[in-house]
């Protein structure tokens, strides 16, 4: 019986890999959070600070208003809930196992 060789460091591609510019929207990542944001609309100031600190581009924004956070994307960071303003504070993070079996909302 013949032993197999494994691969040489040459031979295996390199992780991360980027093929394409934008392709970040075809992969769901959202399973991978603990934690996800729950923004409370009536407290929102519509400021869009949480909008520019995501990075993962999860706060929905139209017409200059978030009107949402996308969560097949959002990693669950609380970058955004940091970031909401103090005297605001519309974003708070809670534990994922809150969320079990009531399907995705926010």
């Amino acid at each position: 019986m013949k032993e197999k060789k494994e691969k040489g460091w040459k031979e295996i591609p390199i992780g991360g890999l980027i093929l394409e510019a934008g392709n970040a929207t075809q992969y769901e990542t959202g399973s991978w959070r603990t934690f996800r944001p729950v923004r409370d609309e009536d407290r929102c100031i519509h400021c869009l600070i949480c909008w520019i600190f995501c990075p993962d581009s999860s706060i929905l924004v139209e017409d200059g208003k978030v009107v949402g956070i996308d969560l097949t994307h959002c990693k669950g960071c609380g970058i955004c809930a940091r970031e909401c303003p103090s005297r605001v504070q519309a974003i708070r993070m809670v534990e994922e196992t809150t969320f079990e079996g009531l399907g995705t909302w926010d």
